[in-house]
């Protein structure tokens, strides 16, 4: 089946609970932007006969199961997610899903989080660190138990984490509110982390200051007919504030990638990472200057 939209999400899945996290959330992403999942299994370079000497009956081995596993996967988003399933073969999860992430022309990348995370939360692994630092797609990290939410949920809000440069992430959030139809929310963080003695109330108001006034230079931002309600999360700690805030189920949060990135590509900032810790929603991660 093929996407009216055109538009692309790619899921990089494996064969376990992370794999089917992200293949929920992409097709839940999917599904209610009318967007096509490409699902992408990257398997080793010597799966395609780089062992020496050429095995075929180990190649074949490998193809017959990874075809199974994303027959499993194309059962799981069910007939009315547009799909497409893909075997491709790199040096790396992640360079293979970069590479497939070009060919396809793909809007968003959608990996599981690693083993061990709390049930909701996002824990970085190795694939997701590496993309999250070099990848000039926007990145999401499904939480663990994405699998439990139904696809049909679609997105029900989008929240656009802005900073003092808030460009990329609006215009993201804003795209992503319009194809969904879901309401937007802007939101901005003031954490008060200070050293013992100093006058946290007048930093607090002072810094409470500041953020309001990003938001109201957000808001003025915002394309002619889009509306948005808007946020001051304040507490001693990035994860203090996040964890004040209320969250709904199917919600998406979009935070920027750090000044320290290269143009066009990503690199997680620390308040980003404190946020993907935390966060019991999903969070997309944009580019400086996103491809598409």
């Amino acid at each position: 089946m093929s996407a009216s939209g055109g538009h692309r999400v790619l899921v990089g899945y494996t064969a376990d609970d992370a794999g089917a996290d992200a293949l929920a959330l992409g097709g839940r992403i999917a599904a209610s932007t009318d967007a096509q999942v490409e699902v992408v299994m990257v398997l080793p370079i010597d799966a395609r006969g780089g062992v020496v000497p050429r095995d075929p009956g180990y190649e074949r081995h490998v193809k017959e199961r990874s075809q199974g596993w994303l027959a499993e996967a194309s059962a799981k988003l069910g007939e009315s997610v547009p799909q497409s399933l893909h075997v491709r073969y790199a040096e790396s999860f992640a360079e293979g899903l970069m590479e497939a992430a070009h060919e396809f022309d793909a809007s968003l990348i959608v990996v599981g989080a690693a083993r061990g995370g709390l049930f909701g939360r996002s824990r970085v692994g190795s694939v997701a660190n590496d993309l999250l630092h070099s990848a000039d797609v926007p990145v999401v990290v499904a939480p663990v138990g994405s699998r439990e939410t139904p696809i049909r949920l679609g997105v029900t809000r989008v929240t656009a984490a802005v900073g003092s440069r808030p460009g990329p992430v609006l215009e993201a959030s804003v795209r992503l509110a319009s194809a969904t139809g879901a309401p937007l929310r802007l939101l901005s963080l003031v954490p008060v982390d200070l050293p013992a003695g100093v006058d946290t109330s007048l930093v607090e108001l002072t810094s409470v200051v500041g953020a309001q006034k990003v938001l109201d230079d957000a808001r003025a931002a915002l394309p002619a007919g889009v509306d948005a309600t808007a946020v001051v999360a304040t507490g001693d700690t990035i994860e203090a504030s996040v964890r004040a805030l209320e969250w709904h189920d199917g919600e998406v949060v979009l935070v920027g990638s750090s000044r320290l990135a290269a143009p066009r590509h990503l690199f997680l900032g620390s308040t980003a990472a404190k946020m993907l810790r935390e966060l019991p929603a999903p969070v997309i991660v944009v580019p400086r200057n996103t491809r598409s």
